[in-house]
């Protein structure tokens, strides 16, 4: 837990930090927790969240508030959520954007900033030996291998919405493992992420206006209801998840380290910028629509770019900005730690 009270400074950087995390659990393929690692608040993200037990929740029941705030560490938690929170209806709309309009150049972005991530661990990482490079190369292959998995058909069973919860938001304490790509594979992205979450805005704005229609919308409650689920099941995923990370931190640090750094290796494959969309098809043949109007994808097919294209020069320098964007922003939090 860190010592100094944070400024004004620290704290509207904290919620950026969270803007991020939000941005990027929010897209397939990246991960909201390399976001922490990079910015350098894993630990504190995952020790604050392990704060989340016996202790915290007897001090909320004897209505000893202030305590329980102090002790899981409330103000960073809350800060970071709040921007997590924010980006769902605004960062990440505006990230849905430019994907749909200048993809490539957005992944080849993703793409440079998680090459930027990886020199920027494995820069401070001062520990290889037999143990770790072996941990490191599983890490390597499980990350691949998740990368080139198929799809699942969606399921709407609650049971089953809630275990997609507790898996989801391993992208948020596992650098590399992307939560909302996980949700691609278990069939669910489109139902949770998207239709969910657009059910949950048009009701609030419809309550907002002095319409509540939406109680006899059965269609909407049935969504409000998974949504519900989901949320519950990823509440119960971060506390549960961050209490084994913490134990594995503490007693693995090296190997589980050395794990993460060949798992965001892997992860490249998921960002790979040149790629083409495979779409979900019906059983009529046609492509699968979600609710916006947006064709469905369930994977995509990657290819090496040509040279002689001056898009693909384009990348290449969105790819630079990438790394150059995560290298400054390293050099920057270790001239603040001075």
């Amino acid at each position: 837990m860190p010592k100094k009270p944070r400024t004004v400074l620290d704290k509207l950087f904290l919620i950026i930090k969270g803007l991020g995390m939000g941005a990027a659990n929010k897209v397939p393929g990246v991960s909201g927790g390399i976001v922490a690692f990079v910015a350098g608040f894993y630990v504190e993200f995952i020790y604050s969240l392990q704060k989340i037990n016996i202790k915290a929740f007897k001090l909320l029941f004897n209505g000893r508030f202030k305590s329980f705030y102090q002790y899981v560490n409330g103000q960073f938690l809350t800060l970071l959520i709040f921007g997590m929170l924010v980006s769902y209806f605004s960062v990440s709309k505006l990230l849905d954007y430019f994907l749909e309009r200048e993809e490539l150049f957005v992944w080849a972005t993703f793409f440079g900033m998680i090459i930027g991530s990886i020199y920027y661990i494995a820069s401070d990482f001062r520990h290889w030996n037999k143990g770790t490079v072996t941990s490191g190369i599983i890490g390597l292959i499980v990350g691949v291998s998740i990368s080139f998995l198929s799809p699942a058909k969606e399921n709407d069973n609650l049971y089953f919405i809630f275990l997609c919860g507790i898996i989801s938001v391993s992208g948020m304490t596992l650098p590399g493992l992307s939560g909302s790509f996980i949700l691609i594979l278990l069939g669910n992205y489109v139902l949770l992420l998207v239709d969910s979450v657009n059910s949950l805005y048009d009701t609030m704005a419809e309550i907002i206006k002095g319409d509540f229609s939406f109680v006899e919308n059965q269609v909407r409650l049935r969504t409000l209801k998974i949504l519900a689920v989901f949320t519950a099941g990823s509440a119960t995923g971060l506390v549960t998840l961050s209490h084994l990370l913490g134990y594995v931190l503490k007693h693995f640090k090296y190997i589980t380290s050395a794990v993460i750094i060949g798992f965001i290796t892997g992860s490249l494959g998921v960002v790979w910028p040149w790629k083409n969309p495979i779409y979900i098809v019906d059983e009529m043949g046609n492509i699968a629509i979600d609710s916006n109007g947006d064709k469905i994808i369930k994977n995509y097919e990657r290819y090496f770019p040509v040279f002689n294209d001056s898009e693909t020069w384009w990348a290449i320098v969105f790819v630079v900005l990438g790394i150059a964007l995560l290298i400054g922003l390293e050099r920057y939090g270790k001239n603040r730690k001075r």
